[in-house]
């Protein structure tokens, strides 16, 4: 009974770890949304988590607040602490350098330069290391980094916003607004937790969007700002263009493309991005190889139905953030998603249901690809 309680004791201060490390989503890549707890006596000493921009690290962060209160303790971290040296010292070294006495570490870093050796540097300093506490949460907060190390590219989330029938716009294009207020807090907050937002040229041209977190207090956590824009279609008016000086904007051609628009395109602000191309569009595999190697781990789409079925057709989209307005359009509204060209049941892009969340009379479901 005592082991139980004291599991459950543990699993707390992790879930609290967990909790400090998600305030990092979409500020601190290319690194990892760590967050790190010192608790000596059964008392927290120490809080930290990953800061923007990747520095200073979640341990450095709690150690620093705890002061000569770590040694004997125990430190909660979400993810392995890192062995290497970078801009600052390892954190492993750092822990053992405070004299912590246990180390709960929830999910092992798959980066070579780390996998497994802050672990060992750990237990080299005579730290009781735990490991795998809530390592399910760790692996799901960190879906973007692992996407990135494991597999060169960052986690892709598909979010739309439609009627019942599954139409983003009426007949004449317009769409704002189909769903309310609580569900576009919900859409900006989402772009505040994400490295990037990425939008087709059509949906640019005919929305002329900011693509900016607007939430009070957030104003400074907006994205990236990423526009696939083939043939560069888009004015050098459009107001992406014309505030690319003020928050990042990048633009994705293809090989070939206009030199001087590129060119024009850049002297304003914008990031160039040339990939081959995949028939008559732009290749979205090497594009998101390309903003892997830039350290991008989370990757918001927001459309339009062009792009959407680009992305699924090439197996691309990761999970499904779908906000459901009770309203019906019709068969002469833009549907969400334009062909795919499946011919069988079994080729369909399948995803399982994560949750469902009522939003006023919206509903927000979430959806992972179906492994």
């Amino acid at each position: 009974m005592a082991d139980a309680k004291a599991d459950d004791i543990d699993a707390s201060f992790m879930t609290a770890a967990l909790g400090l490390a998600a305030r990092g989503l979409g500020q601190v890549w290319p690194n990892p949304a760590v967050g790190c707890i010192i608790v000596s006596n059964g008392r927290v000493v120490g809080r930290g988590w990953t800061q923007p921009g990747g520095r200073p690290h979640a341990e450095s962060e709690a150690l620093h607040r705890a002061g000569t209160a770590s040694r004997g303790a125990s430190a909660y971290v979400t993810f392995e602490p890192c062995a290497h040296n970078g801009v600052t010292p390892p954190c492993a070294d750092a822990l053992c350098d405070a004299g912590i006495a246990r180390a709960l570490v929830a999910l092992e870093d798959p980066d070579p330069r780390v996998a497994g050796q802050g672990l060992g540097r750990l237990r080299d300093g005579g730290i009781e290391v735990v490991t795998g506490l809530c390592s399910d949460a760790a692996r799901t907060l960190n879906a973007g980094f692992l996407s990135r190390v494991m597999r060169g590219r960052p986690l892709v989330t598909l979010k739309s916003a439609t009627s019942l029938d599954g139409r983003i716009a009426v007949r004449s294009g317009a769409s704002r607004w189909i769903t309310g207020e609580a569900a576009r807090a919900r859409a900006h907050l989402m772009r505040a937790e994400s490295d990037a937002v990425m939008i087709g040229v059509g949906t640019a041209i005919a929305d002329d969007p900011e693509l900016t977190c607007r939430l009070p207090g957030l104003g400074g956590r907006s994205p990236i700002r990423i526009v696939v824009d083939p043939r560069l279609r888009m004015p050098l008016s459009h107001r992406l263009i014309a505030t690319a000086d003020r928050v990042p904007t990048w633009v994705i051609t293809m090989d070939g493309c206009d030199r001087k628009r590129q060119t024009a395109m850049g002297e304003c602000g914008v990031e160039m991005i040339t990939v081959p191309a995949a028939g008559d569009q732009a290749d979205m595999n090497a594009a998101f190889a390309v903003l892997g190697e830039r350290g991008l781990t989370r990757v918001l789409v927001e459309g339009g139905s062009y792009l959407s079925a680009a992305l699924l057709r090439a197996g691309l989209v990761d999970r499904v953030a779908w906000f459901r307005a009770p309203v019906f359009i019709g068969d002469d509204g833009w549907p969400a998603i334009r062909a795919l060209g499946v011919e069988r049941l079994e080729a369909m892009p399948a995803f399982r249901r994560l949750s469902v969340t009522e939003l006023g009379d919206d509903l927000l479901e979430t959806y992972a690809l179906r492994s």
